[in-house]
């Protein structure tokens, strides 16, 4: 497969003010899909403006054609899979079936991790709930009605008619670096993502997160053995703006194209960019980000 290129638009602007600006102009620029994040606040932009992302995806798939859209990603955090699962299946609707799912455990210190009043979960319940939200998000929007009754969740006759536009259902992109993540993606993945390998040292190089990932791909590839899967059926997506470099890669086309191409050698399928957000850990040259967005994929393919 050849290195697709994606935007991450954070859900930062007013619609009116920017934010329906930036999702057709991802559209424009080429990119092969858009995601935003699910969260409720996030991080340092805790104190200003936050959208929802089911609210953003839909007003994304009403003025826009041909881009993918999704999320990157969701979590239990705040999610239920009988309501979660008929926002996805009118989103997928919605945006003619250009829905990914992008699904992860999330983690014990963010603020979604609190803020519905409850202590964080350890990191084994919050593994065991991703994998319960997986499980069940796969059913509900594969069966016409499910019951179930979970650990940690429940569905009773929960209907979901007509079912999703794309057959069985909306792709997951499953987030994952443990073995049990690993395995979830490989039951359940149509692609799987990865924000490169956190355990580097701070003055580690983008080769040596290259060469991170590629051995986080051989172990995906050894869960979807497991499995009795082909690990060439998975999209292999990497969130960038979390490795070495950072943001460092939009500098310059020659730059992002060689960092692109090492990522590309390790297996990987896909590449998201965040959109430059000034004065932020995202902030980058926004006339050089679309340069990259439309002269880097010809020297990529």
């Amino acid at each position: 497969m050849s290195l697709r290129l994606s935007a991450l638009i954070l859900p930062i602007h007013r619609w009116p003010d920017g934010g329906r600006e930036r999702w057709t102009r991802a559209e424009e620029l080429g990119f092969h899909a858009a995601y935003t994040y699910d969260h409720l606040s996030w991080r340092n932009f805790r104190d200003g403006p936050w959208f929802g992302a089911v609210p953003t995806l839909t007003a994304a798939a009403a003025v826009t054609d041909r881009i993918r859209l999704g999320t990157m990603v969701t979590s239990p955090n705040f999610r239920h899979p009988v309501t979660f699962a008929k926002d996805l299946m009118t989103l997928d609707d919605v945006s003619g079936g250009r829905l990914t799912l992008g699904i992860g455990a999330g983690t014990a210190t963010g603020f979604d991790a609190t803020v519905l009043g409850h202590e964080a979960w350890s990191l084994r319940e919050r593994t065991a709930r991703f994998a319960e939200l997986v499980r069940m998000l796969d059913r509900l929007l594969t069966e016409p009605a499910v019951t179930e009754r979970g650990t940690f969740y429940a569905a009773d006759e929960a209907r979901m008619i007509p079912g999703c536009v794309q057959q069985p259902r909306i792709p997951f992109a499953v987030a994952a670096t443990g073995p049990k993540g690993m395995r979830l993606a490989a039951r359940y993945g149509q692609a799987w993502v990865t924000t490169g390998d956190q355990t580097l040292a701070d003055d580690a190089t983008e080769a040596d997160s290259a060469a991170g990932v590629a051995g986080q791909i051989r172990r995906l590839g050894d869960a979807c053995a497991e499995a009795r899967r082909d690990a060439g059926e998975l999209d292999r997506v990497l969130l960038t703006g979390f490795t070495p470099a950072g943001v460092g890669l939009l500098g310059s086309v020659d730059a992002f194209v060689d960092a692109a191409g090492r990522y590309a050698d390790a297996g990987v399928t896909e590449l998201v960019l965040h959109w430059p957000v000034p004065d932020s850990q995202f902030a980058a040259d926004q006339a050089m980000f679309e340069r990259i967005a439309t002269e880097a994929p010809a020297q990529l393919a």
